[in-house]
Formats: structure tokens, sequence, C-alpha cells
């Protein structure tokens, strides 16, 4: 992927897609930094204005508050992921292999792309691993799903739940498992490296051969039941 390919969100998310501008990509990649840096609760438009030495209306003009620009980030991660497994998965037609396919996938999307210049993934998934249950963990979760802000998600979950049924078609349960995918392997990575007692993997840095592994055992237990 390259700065030329635009990753696909819902308009509701920003008053002016960040993607489009010199000053938006600016916006995403230091909100990236600043918000691993010093965390959610405590990041604000003033604080990023300042690290970007622009302003805080300038912020304003592309996203109505911190939670939006936070959903936006997100979003943007999971489009990436279901990129990512686009790309991946090509031309595969055993279902085992490009089941095998996305979790490894899932696992290395966080690894950094050069050729985005303005979206480190590393360290956006590590913003994911910890800040994003915040986006949709809230009171007014009715009111954006019914805005369609968390459609990148459940478009991801379910484009692995086809694929989980093409695995075994008499499962009963293709979509929390997918969806269980993505949010076992952020858990058990931020388990790992905060409250290593909640978990028997270990992470080391950016390897995440254990999560991978850890995913695929669960999924090939359940499926071949």
């Amino acid at each position: 992927m390259s700065v030329g390919i635009k990753i696909s969100l819902n308009e509701g998310l920003f008053h002016r897609d960040p993607q489009d501008t010199t000053l938006g990509r600016k916006i995403i990649k230091h909100s990236i930094i600043l918000m691993d840096e010093i965390g959610f609760e405590s990041f604000n438009f003033k604080k990023l204005a300042k690290r970007m030495e622009s302003t805080e209306a300038s912020v304003y003009r592309y996203f109505e508050n911190k939670h939006m620009l936070l959903l936006y980030l997100v979003s943007w991660y999971w489009e990436w992921v279901s990129f990512l497994i686009d790309m991946n998965t090509m031309n595969v037609t055993d279902p085992k292999r490009r089941l095998n396919i996305i979790i490894q996938t899932l696992v290395s999307a966080s690894k950094d792309n050069p050729s985005i210049e303005y979206v480190n993934e590393s360290i956006l998934h590590r913003i994911i691993t910890s800040e994003a249950s915040k986006a949709y963990h809230i009171k007014d979760v009715d009111e954006e799903n019914k805005e369609g802000f968390f459609y990148n998600y459940k478009k991801l979950s379910e484009k692995v739940a086809r694929v989980i049924i093409e695995v075994n078609p008499k499962f009963s349960y293709p979509r929390a498992l997918a969806s269980n995918l993505f949010e076992m392997a952020n858990n058990q990575i931020y388990f790992a490296r905060h409250l290593p007692r909640l978990t028997d993997i270990e992470v080391q840095k950016n390897n995440f051969e254990e999560v991978e592994k850890m995913l695929k055992y669960f999924v090939h237990r359940l499926l071949t039941k």
C-alpha cells in the first residue's frame, strides 16, 4: 500500500478527511505518537496542536473531539487489517490455509509499513491494544452504531466469519469466533505487557509469534471438533 491508496472510512467520523491534506496527515501522525506516549485520558487537542506546532482550531477543523479522532484511528486500523487480509489471501483457495493466513495477518499487521509515512502501524497497534475498546465501550455506542461508525470492524469480522464457515459449515458461532480472534489477540498482548499473570504467553518487543500460535490453537481446536 502507498500513500496514494486511500483508506475508506465513514464520513461522519470527521469534518474533513485528514488523509486528503498535508496538515491532516500531520494530525494523524502526531496524534498516534502523542496518544501512545501519554494515553487517551491525558491526550487533548491543545497538547496535540503544541506537538504539531499548530493551533487547536486547525485540529477542530478535522475532528469534532478526541473521541472521534480515536474512533478514526481505530477504524483506520481495522480497514488496514482488512486490506492486508485481502492482499495476503488473494488466489488462496483452501479455506484452512486462508484462515491461518488471516491469523498471521492479524498479528503481523502491527509491523510498520514505511510506504505510509504518516502512520506508524507499530505504534498505532499499541494504541489498539490499550485504547481501542474506549472507542466502542461507551454510553453512546448504540447511537454511534446507527451512524455506521463501527462498519469497518463489522465488515472485517464478517469477512473472517465467512472463512470460518467455509472451514466448518456446522460451526455455530462464526461471528463470535471472528470477533474474539481480534479481541483475544489484543487483550493477550496487553496482558503480556502489563498484567502477565492473566496470560500464558510472553511478548518480546514486537515479536508476537506466541500470540499467533495461541490463536491457531484455539481456532483449530474449536473447528475440528
